[in-house]
């Protein structure tokens, strides 16, 4: 022996063993197995049946479809032809094939109701016939059919005529209502729209103001041609606006000093800071940036909001300011001939300076005195006060002392005590 033969051995036995390992199972894991053929075969049936499925449902709807048009082709025919076996039998089949192409989707139907539905759809029916079974036992029946004999038919036909008529009358109603609320919702409508674009408007109008006279630093700045620009600019939006977009732009040109005289530079005519914060007034020879003269003659503010507008020195003959709020509001050397202020709340409202025993109506020559009332006063000729609300003994004893006698009857509370010193 070879001292290579030991070696070829342990490695014949080694590659045997791991090629063919022996592997011993006790035999309570061990399971019979004996598949059944015909199971077996079962996988391959049923696919060959969900391919075949379908095609032969489709065969079988198309053959009933064919029948039940055949059927009633013939029916059509034996109709044509006045045959009795062709009407009998082709109305026979179509029924029969017609029953059974529905049946599915009846039954589809049946089944997607819930269970009260299906007791109504049997209710209804049964209780239709109960009903009528009790009157027809009753007699109910033979006494309507006698009762109804009885009645003058003709009468009835003429009642129906006119209660025809009178549908039509209140169809035609109807339709007036219905074309009635459609041009009030036009209106509405037309007006919410109308309101916005205003609006628009008037913001334009502040900015194109407020960017024509004042300067980059936001200093008030207004030469004299800015000034007349300005006044035009108010003139054309107070002439396209309602009552309310008036009051809009008057409380914005009152407050931002637009409508206030100011004191200004004798050589370059710029406004004159008073050192607090604002510009100094100057209601004698101050100079206003807009200067509303005769804008708002006859204008309708009524209802409106007016408080602290200084409305002074301008023109606002036969104007309706009925029922405005009023209060602080600058009348000084206002011409309010006939203009209309009943209802309307003059709380502190100024209509002169001064005291009212001094002070005394503007007129066209004299020169304002601010210090003793003399000449600073509104024209309150013809004025109507009627219910005007928060009147100070002040502002009475003025307005009967020059409003005359018409001004004189509408205030609260009566002139007797004051004389008439306009002496009309």
């Amino acid at each position: 022996m070879s001292i290579q033969e030991p070696f070829d051995r342990d490695a014949a036995e080694l590659s045997s063993a791991l090629i063919a390992p022996k592997v011993e199972v006790p035999e309570r894991f061990t399971v019979d197995y004996n598949p059944d053929p015909d199971f077996a075969a079962l996988p391959e049936a049923s696919a060959e049946m969900k391919t075949e499925m379908p095609a032969r449902g489709a065969t079988k709807v198309s053959v009933s479809l064919l029948v039940a048009i055949a059927a009633t082709l013939f029916t059509l025919i034996g109709l044509g032809l006045d045959s009795f076996w062709l009407i009998f039998f082709g109305s026979l089949i179509a029924l029969a094939i017609s029953i059974r192409l529905a049946l599915p989707t009846l039954r589809a139907v049946v089944n997607d109701l819930s269970s009260e539905q299906r007791s109504l759809i049997i209710a209804i029916p049964g209780l239709i016939s109960g009903i009528y079974g009790l009157m027809q036992v009753s007699g109910i029946n033979e006494g309507l059919l006698i009762w109804g004999a009885t009645l003058n038919w003709g009468a009835i036909g003429a009642l129906g005529d006119f209660l025809g008529a009178l549908g039509q009358i209140f169809i035609a109603i109807l339709a007036l209502y219905v074309a009635w609320r459609q041009f009030i919702i036009s209106r509405d409508l037309t007006t919410q729209q109308n309101l916005i674009t205003q609006q628009q408007t008037i913001d334009a109008y502040f900015q194109g103001i407020s960017e024509l006279v004042l300067d980059d630093e936001g200093l008030l700045e207004d030469w004299p041609q800015e000034r007349i620009i300005a006044e035009a600019r108010t003139a054309a939006i107070l002439g396209s606006i309602d009552g309310e977009g008036k009051s809009k732009v008057l409380r914005f040109l009152s407050r931002s000093k637009l409508l206030t005289p100011l004191a200004r530079d004798q050589r370059l005519g710029r406004p004159i800071l008073d050192g607090k914060g604002g510009y100094a007034e100057d209601r004698l020879n101050g100079t206003r940036v807009i200067d509303i003269g005769v804008m708002l003659a006859a204008a309708d503010l009524s209802g409106n909001d007016l408080r602290w507008v200084d409305l002074s020195d301008i023109n606002l003959i036969r104007a309706n300011l009925s029922q405005c709020a009023l209060v602080r509001t600058d009348f000084a050397r206002a011409v309010l001939c006939d203009t209309n202020l009943s209802g309307a709340d003059v709380m502190g409202a100024r209509f002169f300076y001064g005291v009212p025993d001094i002070a005394t109506p503007r007129t066209r020559s004299d020169p304002p005195n601010y210090e003793t009332g003399e000449f600073t006063g509104a024209v309150v000729e013809g004025m109507d006060l009627t219910n005007v609300q928060r009147l100070s003994e002040s502002q009475r004893c003025y307005l009967c002392t020059w409003g005359g006698s018409k001004t004189r009857a509408t205030i609260p509370g009566g002139c007797r005590d004051i004389p008439n010193r306009l002496g009309r």
